[in-house]
């Protein structure tokens, strides 16, 4: 009886602590598109071209690119949940001030802000969940985490038009930053229920009294670690499944320039992808916790999304069969990414899971800088078909980043 109450009391306060680091990583999905929608709005407002509001963008992925290796070391000396905390309240802020004052410069630098607040949400969101979820059901927090994510960035654009529509884009912007203040008030109110943050201090007090090692002064934890080639090809990983993921901007237009795909139909085709990539992700974590073997069920999920994507490529499908297939694709790659979590964590030691995460997650930023320009480049020379051959050779390429980065030895579980 006692251990039949003691199961629903643990995966209790384990929900307690992965509510709100989901709650956070839904906002920064939700920040990451808040420019999108609105991109036009803002345009008129300061008069200024596509490209110079486009160094927004750049800003952010550049600020996030550089600083969030550093942000993964601060979280493993100072606590997981204090950065956090600290990179929510600095999204929330820098969006609050680029709605309500009138500057484009200022609007520029609370952009490159926000992008500092973003370092925060990868390394201090897995530290902390690696530090509380139990090895039984990490996978599937993990899914969940990125669920939280997906969400946001697909609610982002309606939520914000509506708000648009009652507010103007700067009403948008303020109303975003309210939704970050809402989420910072639930990390705060939540501290007495993450046990994790009091593993911290005591790890923080014994390595002070002398009895734990400094895992930023040892080169097992510290550069060296990152420079290794698992934690290189995790790298890797990310910044090709960034560039694969750049499809999806230019996925409607490469359609209609290569089938003549009406809008309509292409745009439904999107949102099938997006839809199955987010309930993939829900798949794949209860798959993960089945298995030990998350190289291959990555390795399959990506084979089976490159090869759908160049299909679409070669093949001019039906309607009915391109939204199957754009499913299929968004399912599998969905069903790829708790297994890509999982590797990531089996190659990561203790102590470290906030400078690794951290490190390997700047692949997203650094792929977000390059993929708009090798797409746009390959539309504006008359290879739509390029477009979608392009992301399926990155989706492939992904293969090789995980079967040569996790075998034999390289996947073992690493206990918390």
């Amino acid at each position: 009886m006692t251990q039949a109450i003691s199961v629903p009391a643990q995966r209790s306060g384990e929900m307690r602590v992965v509510v709100p680091i989901c709650a956070a990583h839904f906002v920064s999905h939700y920040y990451m598109m808040i420019l999108a929608p609105l991109f036009a709005f803002i345009r008129v407002d300061y008069g200024v071209s596509y490209t110079d509001l486009g160094l927004a963008l750049t800003a952010f992925n550049l600020a996030s690119a550089v600083l969030q290796t550093p942000a993964g070391f601060l979280v493993d000396r100072i606590g997981a949940r204090a950065v956090l905390i600290a990179g929510v309240g600095l999204g929330a802020v820098a969006f609050a001030v680029a709605g309500l004052v009138n500057s484009f410069v200022v609007f520029i630098a609370m952009f490159a802000v926000a992008g500092i607040g973003n370092t925060a949400y990868h390394p201090a969101d897995y530290s902390l969940l690696s530090d509380h979820g139990s090895s039984a059901r990490i996978s599937q927090i993990f899914s969940y985490h990125t669920f939280a994510g997906i969400l946001g960035g697909a609610v982002a654009p309606a939520t914000l038009l509506v708000m648009h529509s009652y507010f103007g884009w700067r009403g948008a912007f303020v109303g975003a930053a309210i939704l970050g203040f809402v989420v910072l008030a639930l990390l705060i109110a939540e501290r007495s229920a993450m046990p994790s943050e009091r593993l911290e201090e005591k790890h923080r007090s014994l390595r002070a009294a002398g009895k734990v090692a400094d895992a930023s002064k040892t080169d097992n934890h510290g550069w060296r670690l990152l420079l290794s080639p698992p934690i290189l090809l995790n790298l890797c990983f990310f910044i090709l499944l960034s560039l694969m993921g750049g499809l999806y901007s230019f996925f409607v237009v490469a359609l209609a320039a290569l089938y003549e795909t009406p809008a309509t139909i292409a745009n439904v085709a999107l949102s099938a992808l997006l839809l199955m990539n987010a309930l993939g992700v829900l798949v794949g974590g209860v798959l993960a916790s089945r298995t030990n073997r998350h190289a291959a069920v990555a390795a399959v999920g990506l084979a089976v999304a490159g090869v759908g994507t160049a299909l679409v490529a070669v093949v001019g499908f039906s309607s009915p069969a391109l939204v199957v297939l754009a499913s299929i694709a968004g399912l599998f790659v969905g069903i790829a990414s708790p297994s890509r979590d999982m590797l990531v964590r089996a190659v990561t030691p203790k102590g470290a899971f906030g400078r690794v995460f951290g490190f390997v997650s700047s692949g997203y930023n650094i792929g977000a800088m390059i993929a708009p320009t090798i797409y746009g480049m390959l539309m504006d020379h008359g290879q739509p078909r390029g477009v979608f051959l392009f992301s399926a050779i990155c989706s492939i390429v992904c293969i090789g980043t995980v079967v040569f980065g996790f075998s034999g030895r390289q996947q073992r579980t690493v206990d918390v």
